[in-house]
């Protein structure tokens, strides 16, 4: 029991006294870097969707229609 009452009190030394903790402004920067990161690929994968998406004319269907990416992989293995 005292392995791990010591195990626990030197946790807690080194967390309060040895880590280096980044400050509150730090801390924003980094959540903006990554909140603009995830924009940026959320934006890519949007623009493969469109591109991917709209299929040529086919019998019923009009001058193009909507399937997505995933529905053109699909049609791909599919057909």
């Amino acid at each position: 029991m005292s392995k791990i009452v010591n195990y626990v009190k030197e946790s807690y030394d080194e967390l309060v006294h040895k880590v280096s903790w980044p400050t509150f402004k730090e801390l924003q920067n980094s959540a903006v870097v990554v909140a603009v990161a995830a924009l940026i690929l959320a934006l890519i994968v949007f623009i493969m969707d469109v591109v991917f998406g709209v299929q040529g004319i086919h019998e019923g269907e009009g001058l193009g229609f909507w399937k997505g990416l995933l529905g053109y992989f699909y049609s791909l293995i599919v057909n």
